[in-house]
């Protein structure tokens, strides 16, 4: 599938360090910078989420010459890059965080600039798309008639979703669906309300004005979908998120939601997809982890449990693993997931692999693709891991909490776990559910630590 992503490109600059002293000249925190990383914004960031993905991609955008654009033509390498010279230096945002928070943000050459042009090599590249996502981040591209009227033209034919801006344009006819944020969705349709009966007006009201169905991204509340005028809003719910670092959350939606209408789902369906890789795209670090996000359908497709792991640490969370073959998963299976998940901030599920249980003289009942699917259909089970050795799986993840079904047991070499300062914690469920037609019990799962009584 090739995927045009059309709109604004800025530079995106992350400074990390610590704060532990105040500056002797004010009352301003001194940062000792210990990283800097810079990636491609806006538009760039869709277009390297759906790089990342595996998708065919191409940029239709504006850039200047100054190294700012330099770095993002860089970090855009795998993409089809088509973009007309802009006048205007590349904006750049620079975040300084100090452990998973923000502390100020520094932004140059942000200002209005002047419309860029559109060339015909553009509009051939809009012609080829086979589905096309807007991000417009208010820089007036999106404002040049004649790359309107080819996207207007393409929109019959292919489905163009339209991350819109409170500065930007309006999405051109036949969009597909529109994706604004509850803030950008309140402030486009002039209203006051943030609140949820403020959020389904905005959105009946962008529905009607802009003749497109209109989904809000509400954050942990999920989307709100208005699909056409007069039509009762619905909410895609969200499981609970962790919201270390939003930034990307709404562009790692749009881009599930066009790829998911591209392959045929229904608004809802790809509004609920949407939802749910942002929710994962956020439990895995966010922009901190975007090489580890894919598109959503398969588990496969779902977040690194190693990238998981190493964000869960940098952040200084708690990780918690556990291992098995996972073929007849029953409800005394799903209350030990749920206890052991509870332990921790993320849990991360280590199966055999089909190799690895051959080479144990059986047959695996089920596939590793169908067990890990099946797992992670669970709401506890954050990501999974599919191994041949479970040492070498165990020393990758690193958990701080490493979960067995009874003392004793030998999965992982003895004191492995224990020799990165990680703890063994037995979480017992009822195992009768193990035996063909025995009734499961309807006690809770005990949680002790290995060796208590």
């Amino acid at each position: 599938m090739k995927v045009t992503v059309v709109g604004d490109v800025l530079l995106d600059v992350d400074v990390r360090g610590t704060a532990e002293r105040l500056s002797p000249d004010g009352a301003a925190p001194v940062v000792d910078v210990e990283t800097r990383t810079q990636r491609a914004g806006g538009a760039g960031l869709v277009a390297s989420m759906l790089l990342a993905d595996g998708y065919d991609t191409q940029l239709i955008t504006a850039l200047s010459g100054d190294d700012a654009a330099g770095t993002i033509r860089a970090s855009l390498a795998g993409a089809k890059l088509v973009a007309a010279t802009s006048a205007a230096p590349t904006p750049v945002k620079t975040r300084l965080r100090v452990g998973d928070r923000s502390i100020a943000r520094i932004d140059e050459a942000c200002g209005p600039p002047p419309r860029p042009a559109v060339t015909t090599r553009m509009l051939r590249a809009v012609r080829d798309a086979e589905v096309i996502i807007v991000a417009d981040y208010g820089r007036g591209l999106t404002e040049r008639p004649e790359l309107r009227a080819a996207l207007e033209s393409k929109a019959r034919e292919v489905p163009l979703v339209w991350d819109p801006h409170p500065n930007g344009a309006p999405p051109v006819p036949g969009t597909a669906l529109a994706t604004p944020n509850a803030s950008e969705a309140v402030r486009l349709a002039g209203g006051s309300g943030s609140d949820l009966t403020g959020i389904a007006a905005a959105a009946a009201t962008l529905c009607a004005r802009w003749g497109c169905p209109v989904a809000v991204t509400m954050a942990e509340e999920g989307a709100l979908i208005v699909e056409w005028p007069g039509a009762t809003p619905s909410i895609v719910p969200t499981q609970p998120l962790s919201m270390v670092d939003p930034c990307g959350a709404g562009d790692r939606f749009s881009s599930a939601v066009a790829t998911c209408l591209a392959a045929g789902a229904t608004i809802t369906a790809s509004v609920q997809a949407g939802v749910d890789e942002a929710g994962r795209y956020l439990a895995a670090g966010g922009v901190a982890a975007l090489g580890t996000m894919r598109t959503p359908w398969s588990w496969e497709h779902a977040p690194s449990a190693a990238e998981l792991a190493e964000s869960v640490h940098r952040r200084r969370g708690t990780v918690v693993a556990t291992a098995g073959h996972f073929e007849l998963v029953h409800a005394g299976h799903a209350r030990a997931l749920s206890a052991a998940r509870s332990l921790g901030d993320c849990l991360i599920v280590c199966i055999d692999s089909d190799a690895a249980i051959r080479r144990g003289g059986t047959l695996p009942l089920l596939g590793e693709d169908e067990r890990a699917e099946l797992l992670l259909a669970l709401e506890s089970v954050d990501a999974v891991a599919v191994f041949d050795d479970a040492d070498e799986t165990a020393s990758l993840l690193r958990p701080d909490v490493w979960v067995v079904s009874e003392p004793g047991d030998d999965t992982l070499a003895p004191g492995l776990i224990e020799s990165w300062s990680g703890q063994t914690v037995v979480v017992a469920s009822d195992r009768h559910a193990e035996t063909p037609g025995a009734r499961p019990a309807v006690d809770e799962p005990l949680v002790r630590q290995s060796g208590e009584r």
